[in-house]
């Protein structure tokens, strides 16, 4: 990383707008839909840049990063040649110290200390035109000691200076080839060498966030379930922020940072959904939390049986007491006894009869839930959510998970998001989207954080592998993903079988793949009983009733889950989402990859097959790791303490009761 010479010389603006400039520099990555929206990227997160460089002729060419920080300070990171030689790919790694906006730029030259070298490479050996070639490169490089010079570098300034003095002496031809190729000499000129014709791209935004937005690991409760109980007759009482405080203390156990709570709301009694999701509910039926809206208010209100805005207060304080941060659910929507409802009827859509539209995916009909219509008064609406957000901001939330967003239009949550991160930009926002592509991934360009995926139903090797090159590799500089092993909307197909071995199994993938990962209580318990079969929907679901449970009930996986996040916190390989690369392994039953962040290397081994015993080799690119090939690798595994030595081929054998290795790798 240098600083900018002072002798960069601009080439002429080139008079087509986006075409090529004198120096031709394209495919920039990565870049949001040209420039208009910021790559995502959280403080020293490793962020590669690439672009094609070229010229015409022969002459050397050469790239850099001018990388701006939001005071305006600038850094020159050099590019270096990436990929099969000849298509003119350039790479550097780029990190961004602070929060805040930040841009960077590419830039292209001509690089005569590079075109220089080669020649007198290739001459001098030969003994032609010696003393051509030696004026040459008197020219570059006095240039470049005038540079030195002028930085205030002495060591460097002296060092080139004794090299003009060996072209100046007529030092012999061999002499001169292993001065110029020093590696001295060589860092030198990289940092002060001459920089000609040089043609700049846009500049591209950059969006440093703080690290949770990258990096959390989310637990999901109810609080309405904890210290719920029944009374002699048989009617159930709800349980309350204040009786929800050991569970907090529990998630901070396991070592979750992020506590995500359903809507906290009133709900609605008009069309309220019975257990399992009837039309036929019993008179202590809770409802469920989505329904959003009573007489006791809307959005900015708080159940009253889970307590008042006191009582939440005390929640957060506590939550902020063990290192949580709560997230709240954001769901815009209504139960038809919503006070939007008879305020702001123009909000919502109405059928040919008069009567209100409810929410319908079908086969599934949601009558306790009214969708808003953004189309007949957009200013309203998005002026009422924002103030929304703004009142729980207030009260302490720094987290939102967003409800059905892809049901919402794009154009409302760029402006929402941009007006939040305006005066909090510490506001993390998690997309709850399981839909098609194209809108998860706008989503997450006009500035949701994170997002739900399709690792809940990413199961085999092959969809695994695919999928995880995707999101490092494709969609890294606007997706985040979350991968959630489950949630109250989804028991999947995987785990209906209460195998504990398929619980492990997707809770390492998902705390390993991905920097951030999330469990819906219940999980650690085994839970699995479908709705019926072949729905992948809970056996009376919390959403509809209260669930209260041992979490202490045998057996369990809190201490899997405590292992999986104090681990995470300890590498901060596990930490990052762009560094992520698969090892063969012959088994499609096992699958094998790494993580690496500067010298810290967690190689990730584990079954995909519940069931049965697996064995395998597992085949290591050592290189690709940074260890010379054939060296002997120390592997100590993280979950048990065992240590192996590993090499470039290895044997695997792994059981339900210990499916999994997550070994740190060391020399």
């Amino acid at each position: 990383m240098n600083s900018l010479p002072s002798a960069s010389r601009p080439s002429p603006i080139s008079r087509t707008p986006g075409g090529f400039g004198r120096i031709p520099v394209s495919d920039v990555h990565p870049v949001i839909r040209c420039g208009a929206y910021p790559v995502k990227a959280v403080a020293h997160e490793r962020l590669t840049v690439t672009a094609t460089v070229f010229r015409e002729g022969h002459d050397a060419v050469n790239a850099s990063v001018i990388l701006s920080a939001p005071h305006g300070t600038q850094r020159r990171i050099d590019m270096h040649p990436t990929g099969p030689e000849g298509l003119d790919r350039w790479e550097a790694t780029i990190r961004m110290a602070t929060e805040g906006d930040w841009t960077y730029r590419v830039e292209g030259w001509s690089d005569p200390w590079m075109t220089w070298l080669h020649n007198a490479e290739t001459k001098l050996p030969l003994g032609m035109d010696v003393g051509l070639v030696y004026q040459q490169g008197l020219d570059v490089i006095t240039r470049a000691a005038q540079n030195a010079e002028r930085q205030r570098v002495a060591s460097a300034q002296h060092l080139l200076e004794a090299v003009v003095n060996a072209l100046k002496s007529e030092t012999p031809a061999q002499e001169v080839l292993d001065l110029v190729t020093s590696r001295p000499v060589e860092r030198a000129m990289a940092r002060f060498g001459p920089r000609e014709l040089v043609t700049a791209t846009q500049e591209y935004p950059v969006r440093v966030e703080r690290r949770r937005a990258l990096f959390s690991s989310w637990y999901e409760f109810f609080p309405r379930s904890q210290g719920a109980w029944q009374d002699e007759s048989g009617t159930w009482h709800s349980g309350t922020f204040d009786s929800s405080h050991p569970r907090l203390e529990a998630a901070a156990a396991m070592g979750f940072n992020v506590v995500y709570l359903p809507p906290i709301h009133p709900i609605g009694k008009a069309f309220r959904k019975g257990r399992n999701n009837t039309l036929t509910p019993g008179d202590s039926d809770p409802g469920s939390p989505w329904a959003i809206g009573s007489a006791e208010g809307g959005h900015d209100a708080i159940h009253p049986d889970l307590g008042d805005l006191d009582s939440f207060d005390r929640f957060v304080t506590k939550a902020r007491s063990l290192g949580l941060e709560v997230a709240l659910d954001f769901a815009l929507q209504a139960s038809p006894d919503h006070p939007w409802v008879e305020q702001h009827p123009e909000w919502f859509s109405t059928r040919p009869d008069g009567t209100i539209a409810y929410a319908e995916n079908p086969p599934k009909k949601y009558q306790d839930i009214y969708p808003i219509n953004f189309d007949k008064d957009p200013e309203g609406i998005y002026n009422e959510a924002l103030r929304i957000v703004n009142f729980w901001i207030d009260r302490g939330v720094t987290v939102f998970r967003v409800d059905n967003p892809h049901t919402k239009p794009v154009e409302f949550w760029d402006w929402l998001l941009e007006k939040v991160y305006e005066k909090n930009p510490e506001i993390i926002f998690l997309a709850e989207a399981f839909t098609k592509p194209a809108m998860m991934g706008a989503l997450g360009m006009v500035g949701f954080q994170q997002s739900y995926t399709y690792f809940t139903w990413r199961v085999a090797k092959w969809e695994l592998t695919e999928y995880m090159e995707e999101l490092s590799r494709e969609t890294d500089a606007y997706f985040r993903p979350n991968f959630f092993v489950n949630t109250p909307d989804i028991n999947p197909f995987h785990l209906q079988s209460g195998n504990p071995a398929v619980f492990a199994i997707r809770a390492v993938l998902a705390a390993t793949m991905s920097p951030t990962w999330g469990v819906y209580s219940g999980y650690e318990l085994f839970e699995h009983q479908a709705l019926a079969p072949g729905r992948e929907e809970y056996m009376n679901s919390e959403k509809f009733e209260y669930r209260p449970r041992d979490f202490d009930a045998q057996p369990n996986l809190n201490l899997l889950l405590g292992q999986l996040n104090a681990i995470r916190d300890r590498h901060p390989a596990l930490q990052q989402l762009r560094n992520i690369m698969f090892h063969h392994v012959p088994h499609d039953g096992i699958i094998a990859f790494s993580k690496q962040d500067g010298d810290d290397t967690i190689l990730v081994v584990t079954s995909l097959d519940p069931d049965n015993t697996v064995e395998s080799e597992v085949y290591l690119d050592s290189e690709a790791l940074g260890f010379p090939a054939g060296q002997q690798i120390r592997a100590i595994d993280e979950l048990t303490g065992w240590e192996f030595t590993w090499g470039e081929r290895n044997y695997v054998r792994l059981y339900p009761g210990q499916p999994a290795h997550i070994l740190h790798l060391m020399p």
